[in-house]
């Protein structure tokens, strides 16, 4: 006993000053909340009417009701069992948090995958793709006693899916993505759409110095625009896309790219874009390794990660209660709203859920 004693008199402090030290030097610091703040902060809504769910749908506000358009599942069958994979054209819409879902139009064609903007103009959808092609297309849907209506808008100068993006101020913003189902190199693209311009143009923004990327997490903050994470692709020995999982982060201020402090681990396809609360950015999770066995598939990350723009570190501040990735963050009703979206290897989620912060 008397030696144990003496071990950890001599020892324990300079472990714990090593984790410290750890810590100031990662940035990276692990804050975590109690199931009862977690049960306050998270409140489930009304499940998703499709019949198992979709990864990839466009989604966002108009006439202050929650819209949700497009996406794609496996209605057969899972893919380890030879399921194929179906795009969807339903849109849906929620006019009140405890209301019912109810069918608002459909969409020109089968979509999913691209970006969604909250804007005056109600919700934008941008690009997007299905199993044989990736779209430029632009449009907004107006919601408006029951019924979603499109209005297009200025394409994006090339195809795109797995971007991301979203609206500061009156200006859209991409990133990345792919252009077509078999790229095997991501869009290196940062992509700029003034809604006030007339006629509206696409201009072309100096590129982030890292890696070209797809499935990455956008944020904005004092109308910055940030990227977090995502995935890099190169051709494997068998000519298909083989991804590369990133921690790296940028913000774009006065014209330039800055680089932040990395990710504590490799994330994409988070739900995206980060929340903003007082001054901090907020992903929800996310995928964080290559493709494994779906039929064993964990499932994916369940930290809530906060960015502190003040200090350049990132905190672990909670925990999912459903972790799901590749669907949007939409702000309504006063929280962020995660919908549906992939919860393991080709499983979807029919389950809606809204953080209050």
């Amino acid at each position: 006993m008397k030696l144990w004693s003496s071990w950890v008199t001599r020892h324990v402090p300079w472990v714990i000053r090593g984790i410290a030290a750890l810590v100031l030097l990662t940035g990276f610091q692990i804050r975590e909340l109690s199931a009862a703040d977690i049960s306050k902060h998270w409140k489930r809504l009304p499940d998703l009417p499709d019949q198992i769910g979709v990864a990839g749908a466009f989604a966002g506000v108009s006439g202050g009701v929650l819209i949700v358009a497009g996406g794609a599942n496996f209605p057969d069958a899972p893919p380890w069992e030879g399921g194929t994979k179906v795009w969807h054209d339903t849109i849906w819409a929620l006019e009140k948090p405890g209301g019912e879902w109810r069918k608002a139009g459909r969409l020109s064609r089968p979509n999913g995958y691209g970006v969604s903007a909250t804007s005056r103009l109600g919700l934008i959808c941008l690009g997007g793709g299905d199993a044989a092609q990736h779209f430029s297309h632009v449009w907004s849907l107006n919601y408006r006693a029951g019924t979603a209506t499109a209005l297009p808008l200025r394409p994006i100068p090339s195809p795109l899916a797995n971007a991301c993006g979203l609206l500061i101020g009156e200006r859209i913003y991409m990133a990345g993505g792919i252009e077509s189902p078999t790229s095997t190199v991501a869009s290196a693209e940062f992509l700029r759409l003034d809604l006030q311009s007339s006629p509206m143009e696409w201009n072309r923004l100096p590129t982030w110095p890292g890696p070209a990327r797809q499935l990455a997490i956008a944020g904005a903050h004092h109308e910055e625009f940030y990227l977090f994470g995502g995935t890099s692709l190169e051709a494997g020995p068998d000519g298909k896309p083989r991804r590369t999982y990133l921690r790296d982060a940028y913000v774009f201020q006065s014209g330039r790219w800055k680089r932040l402090a990395d990710l504590p681990f490799p994330l994409a396809a988070s739900p995206s874009p980060a929340a903003t609360v007082n001054g901090k950015l907020i992903i929800f999770g996310g995928d964080d390794a290559p493709s494994t066995d779906p039929k064993t598939h964990p499932g994916f990350r369940d930290e809530m990660l906060e960015y502190d723009p003040k200090t350049d570190r990132w905190t672990v501040i909670g925990r999912l209660p459903a972790p799901r990735v590749t669907t949007p963050v939409v702000f309504w009703n006063g929280g962020y709203v995660i919908i549906s979206g992939e919860i393991r290897r080709g499983v979807r989620s029919r389950e809606v859920w809204m953080w209050t912060p």
